[in-house]
């Protein structure tokens, strides 16, 4: 899939949330990396195959040939995305989990525990993460822990950006749609 987003946006974008964490500490510290170490045994069993997507375009910013990741990939229409996605969507596992160079994590992991929703207004909020479609359990979502308002603030003016891509657009409406507002988390900054 091609994207509308140029490297260079992408790697601006990572590098402001490079600046920005959800919490003060290092939040795998609450919880033992749980978003990087889940069982891979526990999660195949509950259906999950752990580890992340990448936006479209959002394999520039990586080398297929780095030996951090392991890399697959699929094609969209055989997923759960977009109608308008067409082709390779890119799938990537960390290797050496819960070690990783920060500066090289991907877009899902840096916005974690956010996602992007657009509300009945058509505007976009950030949310926590649903809880219903993670394999482990994050305190930062369940225990409703206080995130940085600067963490959530980056995250948002991100997106803003992203979402100018019709294809990450796209993503993040149909995301929306299959939410129920009523049970979501919106985050104020």
């Amino acid at each position: 899939m091609k994207s509308s987003i140029r490297r260079s946006v992408f790697a601006a974008a990572y590098r402001l949330l490079d600046r920005v964490s959800p919490t003060d500490g290092d939040c795998g510290l609450l919880c033992g990396s749980a978003c990087c170490c889940a069982g891979e045994e526990d999660a195949a069993a509950q259906g999950f195959n752990l580890g992340i997507y990448l936006l479209p375009g959002e394999e520039k910013l990586f080398a297929k040939r780095d030996k951090l990741f392991e890399w697959s990939s699929s094609k969209a229409e055989d997923g759960d995305f977009p109608a308008s996605w067409r082709g390779d969507v890119y799938f990537i596992r960390c290797k050496t989990p819960p070690v990783c160079k920060r500066n090289m994590r991907p877009f899902q992991c840096r916005f974690f525990p956010l996602a992007p929703h657009f509300d009945a207004d058509g505007a976009l909020r950030m949310i926590l993460f649903p809880m219903e479609h993670l394999p482990y359990e994050c305190p930062l979502i369940s225990e409703k822990y206080p995130l940085s308002e600067s963490f959530i603030r980056a995250s948002h003016t991100v997106w803003k950006r992203l979402i100018t891509d019709p294809l990450i657009r796209d993503l993040v409406e149909y995301d929306s749609r299959e939410r129920d507002e009523s049970e979501l988390v919106f985050l104020t900054f």
